[in-house]
């Protein structure tokens, strides 16, 4: 059983109207990013994807992530462990990281491979949480 931390995440009911908001939003973005040839669009709504995966199983577990310094990298802690696997955890945090250094440093711009290497990963993810 997964732990949900009280100071990361709240008990919530979700209805299911609004799980499935929180998919389409993360298809939509899915969308976009598959649909463009700009190397930091599709890095960034790669990895909002990732997020929204996240948030959306969190919900489908009855939670809510609190918006608290770290809340990026507790919704990808718990999305790695909800679908059992390490790599989304290392991967997306790689991508946290350097999200992060090109929007508080100016300092990152991803090449064509890696952001399509992201995306078939965020892909992959999304796959195997929408079923």
């Amino acid at each position: 059983m997964i732990n949900f931390e009280q100071q990361d995440f709240q008990k919530t009911v979700f209805s299911s109207e609004q799980l499935a908001q929180y998919l389409a939003s993360a298809r939509h973005d899915l969308d976009i990013a598959r649909d463009s040839d700009v190397p930091d669009v599709v890095f960034k709504f790669s990895y909002d994807v990732l997020l929204k995966i996240g948030i959306y199983l969190i919900a489908k577990a009855g939670y809510k992530v609190r918006a608290t310094a770290g809340h990026h990298f507790k919704i990808l802690e718990k999305l790695s462990q909800i679908l059992e696997d390490e790599n989304i955890s290392v991967l997306g945090n790689k991508m946290r990281q350097e999200r992060n250094i090109g929007l508080y440093s100016g300092g990152f711009s991803v090449s064509q491979k890696d952001s399509r290497e992201y995306l078939d990963f965020v892909g992959s993810v999304f796959a195997r949480a929408a079923d």
